[in-house]
């Protein structure tokens, strides 16, 4: 069983759908499409995102990693992603921010995790385009 395990520094910044364990910063709600059509929206996503590259795919488990740098310092950060189907018939979708260095971010991955999951709602409410 895979398990997350979030550092006790405030670098970083976990959404997760409710229940999950550890407690999630951000709940992600439940989306009502295909586990394959919702990764396509969050590596869509992440193309759109500045200074962000990827680190890992793997598109048969809907899981991916990327490089995302800070604007002022070019610090990098790592943002993971991973989307499974939920019983419904839907998504679940988590995706965790967090910096390589440093014990605070000052919020940035926060912000950016808040950002991403806003871009993402934005996209499934557009039908995925």
């Amino acid at each position: 069983v895979a398990r997350l395990q979030l550092p006790h520094s405030p670098n970083k910044s976990l959404a997760a759908p409710a229940g999950f364990s550890p407690k999630p910063e951000f709940v992600t709600p439940p989306y009502r499409i295909p586990p394959k059509a919702l990764y396509t929206i969050v590596v869509s996503v992440a193309r759109l995102e500045p200074r962000t590259y990827p680190l890992d795919s793997f598109p048969g488990r809907y899981q991916a990693a990327w490089v995302a740098r800070t604007p002022v310092a070019n610090f990098p950060d790592v943002v993971e992603a991973a989307v499974s189907p939920d019983p419904a018939g839907g998504s679940d979708l988590i995706l965790y921010s967090h910096s390589i260095y440093g014990y605070s971010d000052f919020g940035t991955n926060a912000v950016r995790v808040k950002r991403w999951l806003g871009a993402i709602a934005a996209k499934v409410a557009e039908g995925g385009s």
